[in-house]
């Protein structure tokens, strides 16, 4: 039985694949960011500082129920990796995402992954 989805026959079109190909962006930064948050750890810490603007370690550390040595690597590669931003005051260290695009990208995945489970549902 045949997939649906596979073409039947093989056609390379040509113009296409050159336009795209011309216009295709290097992506290996765009890569680095999608490993970053491909941790659930991690991701929780992002959807988390998309909810509060800012949270210190502390907090984040009970929010994920981890330890503040774990919370702490974990912002620490996400700052690392341009996605969350730290700040000290006093003896206090507290984290944002890096901007508007951090928090865009991790909102619209978990948007994408609710309606992902409705659409799943509904099948």
């Amino acid at each position: 039985m045949q997939s649906k989805e596979v073409c039947e026959v093989t056609v390379v079109h040509e113009d296409v694949v050159r336009r795209v190909r011309h216009q295709l962006p290097e992506v290996s930064q765009a890569v680095q960011i999608f490993k970053a948050l491909a941790d659930e750890t991690r991701l929780r810490i992002a959807y988390a500082l998309t909810l509060e603007e800012e949270m210190c370690v502390c907090d984040v550390a009970a929010v994920i129920d981890s330890s503040v040595a774990t919370a702490s690597h974990h912002l620490r590669y996400l700052r690392d990796h341009s996605l969350a931003k730290s700040t000290r005051k006093g003896r206090m260290v507290y984290y944002a995402l890096a901007d508007a695009h951090v928090h865009q990208l991790v909102t619209i995945a978990q948007a994408h992954a609710i309606e992902g489970e409705n659409d799943a549902d509904n099948e």
